[in-house]
């Protein structure tokens, strides 16, 4: 794969050494920025970052990434809880003791009702198994229980014991025209999950393009520190020459005035870039959820990767892999389901329960379990709505329009969602071409006022032309940086609207696993 190489680092961190060219004619650093500079940074810890190492820590450790993955285990329970409907369940019910002391009625041969105080003790257990049917939205059924009662014995009634069981029973509960919600969840709880997950991967891009832009926001602003430095020892340099030459007479006090109109605006871009420093920096730290207080050596890569992005690849990948395709699915499903439900609540609405075994009651445990007796339960429960006044046919009606609504809205969210992807391969490719532009004109700029400035100090030319030339290129070296920090926030965009990687071809939505 071909790389552009625009040596960076070697670049502009040369440009602030002491020895460099410019610096060797001027003064040092002025007195302003090292007192403003002690008081802030004095205590600080040096952190030495590429582009790749903040991202990572962003990814990582950042508040937001924290926030994401809180979300995404959200809906990760939630799609287990959703996964175990579907697997058998097991309960067992018990109720060890219930005393009973309290009157009953009892009644006499003569026709009598007498009240007669009884105490009783009973205790019970049931295990059972079920198994729901996704097909038809039933559910099927099987278990044992045992069931003891004890009657104290009183006045009027001796003590006796009794067992009730049910060896085995199976049974099923069946539903019949009725809206089956196993079925429609089955279709779109994976789609929800499978959005959740994709939606991570998008944060994850996401993060990574704010961590890179306000990674560049830090670089530019220690570049304009910098350049603002150099600009204010020039014009300290400069304005020392001007007062020599103004003092044997060879320039004009108006000449004199302007250089010293351009030492005090050095001296205020000076203090604007300090405080863009230090307020950018501080944007980053908060960012990566740095606690301490920490200044940033950065480094740019010195490699800018070039590869040939596919529109109609691009868009496959993005189609395949974003959260946004899935969604618009989702949002259809759920359109029909609800009005499958409008449609099932305004019909005949049944269901069948049915149930088989074997029970047995005895006054021991041992004859509790022998000889047991068949046991069979049939019922069938109809609702049938007779008069609802329009209740039935206004939802459905309600449910239709909102499909409607819901594919056409689904329809454009695709088309600007495959414009959008399609767009921005475009950007991608002019930004590409406009960082190799900007740092050529920089360089031409950069040189342009070094030589100017040398023309200045032997006296070819006036101070007008070298204001001039300086100016245009703090304008270039402004615009190189534009172009950089737009090129790699397009990077990580084009990443985040497709979730793949076209620098190494792979897809950037991993699997989950568990929290």
């Amino acid at each position: 794969m071909k790389k552009i190489n625009i040596n960076l680092n070697r670049k502009f961190k040369n440009l602030l050494q002491p020895n460099s060219p410019i610096v060797s004619k001027g003064l040092t650093i002025s007195i302003f920025f090292l007192f403003c500079n002690f008081i802030v940074f004095s205590q600080s810890e040096k952190l030495e970052l590429g582009l790749t190492d903040v991202i990572t820590l962003a990814q990582s450790d950042a508040p937001n990434v924290l926030l994401a993955k809180t979300r995404l285990a959200t809906y990760y329970w939630s799609y287990q809880s959703f996964l175990a409907d579907f697997k058998p369940q097991i309960d067992l019910g018990m109720t060890p003791i219930d005393l009973n002391r309290s009157p009953v009625e009892y009644l006499k041969p003569n026709g009598q009702v007498e009240f007669l105080r009884r105490t009783s003790l009973n205790s019970s257990f049931d295990i059972s198994v079920s198994q729901s049917v996704s097909k038809t939205g039933g559910r099927i059924f099987a278990g044992t229980g045992l069931n003891y009662f004890y009657n104290f014995k009183t006045d009027a009634n001796p003590s006796f014991t009794n067992y009730f069981a049910t060896p085995i029973y199976v049974g099923f509960n069946q539903p019949l025209f009725g809206f089956n919600e196993m079925k429609w969840n089955k279709r779109i709880e994976p789609l929800v999950y499978s959005e959740a997950t994709k939606r991570f991967a998008e944060e994850t891009e996401t993060i990574a393009r704010v961590t890179t832009e306000l990674f560049f926001d830090v670089y530019i602003a220690q570049i304009n520190l910098g350049s603002s430095q150099l600009d204010k020892t020039n014009a300290d340099t400069l304005y020392s020459v001007a007062q020599g030459r103004y003092s044997v007479g060879r320039i004009a006090e108006t000449d004199l005035l302007q250089i010293e109109l351009s030492v005090r605006n050095a001296e205020a871009a000076l203090a604007n870039a300090l405080l863009q420093n230090q307020t950018n920096t501080e944007q980053l730290r908060n960012y990566l959820g740095i606690k301490e207080v920490v200044t940033f050596d950065l480094t740019p890569p010195d490699e800018l990767p070039t590869f040939i992005v596919d529109a109609a690849k691009a868009l496959e990948e993005a189609k395949k892999n974003r959260s946004k395709s899935v969604e618009l699915t989702r949002r259809l499903m759920e359109a029909e389901m609800r009005l499958a439900r409008a449609k099932s609540q305004s019909g005949l609405n049944a269901s069948v329960t049915g149930l088989i075994g074997l029970s047995q009651t005895a006054e021991s445990l041992d004859g509790v379990y022998k000889n047991p007796l068949d046991r069979e339960e049939v019922a069938v429960r109809l609702n049938i709505p007779i008069a609802d006044w329009g209740k039935a046919k206004a939802r459905r009606a309600i449910a239709k329009a909102n499909q409607e609504f819901i594919t056409m809205d689904v329809e454009q969210e695709r088309i600007n969602f495959e414009r959008e992807v399609l767009l921005h391969v475009q950007q991608f490719d002019m930004v590409k071409n406009q960082v190799q532009l900007a740092f050529r004109a920089f360089e031409i700029a950069e040189k342009r006022e070094d030589i100017t400035r040398k023309r200045y100090l032997i006296g070819k030319i006036e101070v007008i032309d070298l204001n001039l030339a300086i100016r245009e290129k703090n304008e270039a070296l402004a615009a190189y940086m534009r172009s950089l920090r737009a090129y790699w926030t397009s990077y990580y965009q084009l990443r985040s609207l497709t979730l793949y990687d076209f620098e190494n071809g792979k897809t950037l939505v991993k699997p989950v696993g568990d929290f």
